[in-house]
């Protein structure tokens, strides 16, 4: 079984605050620091750009889960690779060419990650699996923080376990949307190693983000 990461989502953060609360995740032993980007067209919400990932990188060392909710997302690319990046993670949807997408990513020496929503089937990218560091499953319809988590999607993690020990590949499974103490459990059983949260990292236990990390990870 594949060690149990933490990738907190900003996206639940202090905007004002925004390069002290990486330092806060970074020295409470999170993983990886997950940064929601998105265009207000393939989602319906606007958040940060590359300048602002590029300023927040100083204020840390682990790796930048960059998830990219924007369409067209191959001319953005290079752009949040050269920002900071270190995995940059696209959906199938918001490219017309996913291959050349994969091999943009690759090329920029950056992990590939490739995110399905829940209504998204694996077919969308079974083919391409052994040239992806990373599936995120998303676990609710993104676009907005706090919304309640989606347990059907808990077979989709199932499936590509199966997928990943039989064709012997080494993919990570991410799973983001509505994680919390009651169900990351679930996520772990099915086959997910990384835990996307936000809000209940910064908010649980009165803003104890170490523990709730710890929590995450323990459970």
């Amino acid at each position: 079984m594949k060690k149990i990461q933490i990738s907190p989502s900003i996206l639940s953060a202090d905007f004002s605050q925004l390069g002290n609360e990486i330092k806060k995740l970074s020295d409470a032993g999170a993983d990886m620091i997950h940064v929601d980007v998105m265009d207000g067209h393939f989602v319906p919400n606007l958040t940060i750009g590359p300048p602002v990932i590029k300023d927040l990188k100083k204020y840390s060392s682990i790796p930048f889960d960059v998830h990219l909710m924007i369409s067209p997302v191959h001319k953005y690319i290079e752009a949040y690779a050269k920002a900071g990046a270190d995995i940059i993670t696209i959906h199938p949807e918001a490219t017309n060419n996913l291959q050349e997408s994969i091999d943009k990513i690759s090329e920029l020496n950056k992990k590939v990650g490739v995110s399905l929503n829940p209504k998204s089937k694996i077919d969308l990218i079974e083919k391409y699996l052994n040239q992806i560091d990373l599936v995120l499953i998303m676990s609710v319809n993104p676009g907005f923080g706090g919304q309640k988590f989606m347990p059907e999607v808990l077979e989709k993690i199932k499936k590509l376990v199966q997928i990943r020990e039989s064709k012997n590949l080494k993919f990570d499974i991410e799973i983001d949307g509505g994680i919390n103490f009651d169900n990351s459990k679930l996520a772990i059983e099915a086959g997910a190693n990384i835990l996307v949260s936000g809000t209940t990292i910064f908010k649980s236990n009165d803003g104890n983000i170490k523990k709730n990390i710890d929590l995450l990870r323990s459970i």
